[in-house]
């Protein structure tokens, strides 16, 4: 092994192992931190630095089991039936999406949302009065769950683009396009609140071809569908149009065998466990099925519709709550079915195994990556040294290199009041991915450091409290609560608990206490000005001290107060006054217009014509800089 990875071995430096090696055979001019130690060498060295090893075969690679579960193979197209298409409602924030899917599925969905926006995919199926079944994605609209848009197109048949007629295309209109597109997905365009007197839907759809959304008046083929979601409008159009883009599509799927499926979101339910809502995509799901998402596996005990009824199957495009789950898997997660609980298991432990691999050369190679930078400084600070004997040398490279090839986790050297460490917890797993995904975009050079401890999904717990408590940070909740006894103990430890239902609200809250934790910023108020007409002196014992004679022009002059002297464009002398008179009077203030002597401290020579500033300094609070783009 090289001297370099022996010492991170043993927790050492590499000089530690250069100094074990003094008394040996080995020439000291030719070591490196990358030189290949015999292993001989190597317990020399181990046995001076008072340590002990011992023999152990290396481990060998862990060959993949044929018991991983995979897609099933291709579906006799003779099993495939007609599916209902799975259609997603996407669109800017508060453009009526929710509201129109409302009105579609004739309930109040809109009214449960914190804030009257949606914060979570809600997966629905809708009986249309012709007979056709419909699953519907409702997505959230706001910049912060790009993510689970993304996971809503990438499970979707037919995307619905909803844009507000009297707000035109924008921000996430334009993302909901581009996640479309990277899915491949058809898109049909619902013109809202065409009841609105500002509405324009010309406009919108002129707007629309500027991102290679080409409506059929306009030659492409794109269904663009007035509709009015608040008034129900129209909604049966669009419907028809869904209904015969999904007959265009020929969807179908083997409602027999495996089950296939997408994990759409994923929580922690109090008296059920982990649920996962899920879109089945292949297979018919029932109770007592045994499934594997991600690392996680779940033997199925109950199942969920929309409406919160327990039903005992579900076939392919239903969403449904899986209950059963041993762990929480994670949204995007895909769904199979396995055979048994035990191959579960072992699909599941071939995963983990594969993770921990994937981590340790992650690990591997940010080591390696991490001595290489460290080796070309060492060899750039050995070539400047080699006028220098050996042993002057690797005195100058010790000193100078103490710590360079020890591992050690970075450590940032701000103080505890420019550090705010945060705890995250959220009642589903998009949630929290969301509020991480807009923590990412904090910038690392801000003033005060943003440190995220842990992050889970749940209510809070007594664990999240005292861990808040030990690093002096915060919990930040979102649609999740804090039972009585949490509550209690966090006021005693005086531990913020900061809940909130709305994204945005989060958010704003969270840069206010970055704020509160920056220093204020100090503001100069002037107060007056004077300018300087005459010079003399007056005797304070046997000393001669320079007075100038001022007029204040402006406001007033405190002797309290803070002075600045002026001449031309430059600044001579800042300062505070010794003396400040009006005649022969010894004065705390003197009023514009009021003439008057003073004299400064630092022996300031004064000139006719010099400006004399008296300005206090304000302490301002400071306003974090971020912007997460709300």
């Amino acid at each position: 092994m090289t001297m370099a990875a022996l010492a991170e071995a043993m927790n050492k430096d590499v000089d530690h192992v250069v100094d074990a090696l003094l008394h040996t055979s080995v020439a000291l001019d030719s070591l490196e931190p990358d030189t290949v130690l015999e292993e001989q060498l190597i317990k020399e060295v181990v046995r001076r630095s008072g340590m002990k090893f011992r023999w152990a075969a290396l481990s060998g690679v862990k060959e993949r089991p044929d018991k991983d579960a995979r897609r099933s193979p291709p579906a006799d197209p003779s099993n495939l039936k007609p599916r209902p298409p799975v259609v997603t409602i996407m669109g800017h924030v508060d453009h009526g999406k929710t509201t129109l899917l409302d009105s579609l599925r004739r309930s109040q969905v809109v009214s449960t949302e914190a804030g009257g926006i949606t914060q979570h995919i809600g997966a629905f199926l809708v009986q249309l009065p012709s007979g056709e079944r419909i699953t519907f994605l409702d997505t959230p609209g706001h910049a912060a769950f790009s993510a689970m848009r993304a996971r809503g197109a990438n499970a979707t048949d037919i995307i619905i683009l909803v844009v507000a007629a009297e707000d035109g295309v924008m921000d996430q209109t334009v993302e909901s396009i581009q996640h479309a597109r990277q899915a491949k997905v058809p898109i049909i365009v619902a013109v809202n609140k065409c009841d609105k007197p500002q509405a324009d839907a010309q406009k919108v759809k002129r707007e629309l071809l500027a991102h290679d959304v080409v409506c059929e008046e306009f030659g492409g083929d794109v269904q663009a569908i007035h509709v009015s979601g608040l008034k129900g409008d129209n909604l049966l159009a669009l419907s028809e149009a869904t209904v015969a883009l999904a007959e265009v599509l020929d969807l179908k799927a083997e409602p027999s065998g495996p089950v296939e499926g997408l994990v759409i979101e994923s929580r922690a339910s109090r008296g059920k466990g982990p649920v996962t809502t899920a879109i089945i995509q292949r297979g018919t799901l029932r109770r007592g099925s045994v499934l594997v998402a991600g690392t996680c596996w779940a033997k199925v005990r109950f199942l969920f519709n929309e409406n919160g009824q327990a039903v005992t199957e579900a076939g392919p495009s239903s969403a449904v709550e899986v209950v059963g789950w041993k762990d929480l898997p994670s949204a995007g997660d895909t769904i199979l079915e396995v055979e048994s609980e035990q191959r579960a298991r072992e699909v599941v432990d071939w995963r983990s195994y594969e993770e921990e691999q994937q981590k340790l050369q992650e690990d591997r190679r940010a080591i390696e990556l991490k001595h290489t930078l460290h080796l070309e400084q060492y060899r750039k600070q050995k070539a400047e040294l080699e006028h220098l004997s050996w042993r002057q040398r690797r005195v100058a490279l010790y000193r100078a290199n103490k710590n360079a090839f020890a591992v050690r986790p970075s450590e940032r050297t701000q103080s505890d009041e420019l550090r705010l460490p945060l705890i995250v917890k959220g009642d589903v797993d998009g949630s929290v991915e969301a509020i991480l995904n807009v923590l990412n975009s904090y910038d690392a050079q801000q003033q005060c450091l943003l440190e995220v401890l842990h992050f889970g999904v749940g209510d809070i717990s007594e664990r999240d409290v005292n861990m808040a408590d030990t690093f002096t940070g915060s919990v930040y909740g979102f649609n999740v609560g804090a039972n009585k006894a949490v509550q209690q103990m966090a006021a005693k430890r005086g531990v913020p608990l900061r809940l909130h239902a709305v994204i945005y609200r989060l958010i704003d809250e969270l840069k206010a206490e970055l704020s509160s934790k920056l220093p204020p910023l100090v503001s100069e108020n002037v107060v007056g000005e004077a300018m300087v007409l005459a010079l003399f002196e007056i005797s304070v014992g046997k000393k001669k001290v320079p007075v100038a004679g001022c007029r204040v022009q402006k406001g007033r002059l405190d002797r309290r107060m803070k002075f600045r002297m002026s001449r031309g464009q430059d600044t001579v002398w800042e300062g505070s006054l010794v003396a400040l008179k009006h005649h022969k009077d010894d004065v705390q203030t003197v009023n514009a217009g009021m003439e008057c002597g003073l004299s400064a401290d630092g022996g300031v020579l004064f000139s006719p014509g010099d400006v004399i500033v008296c300005f206090e300094e304000v302490a301002v609070p400071q306003v974090t800089s971020w912007d997460p783009g709300f």
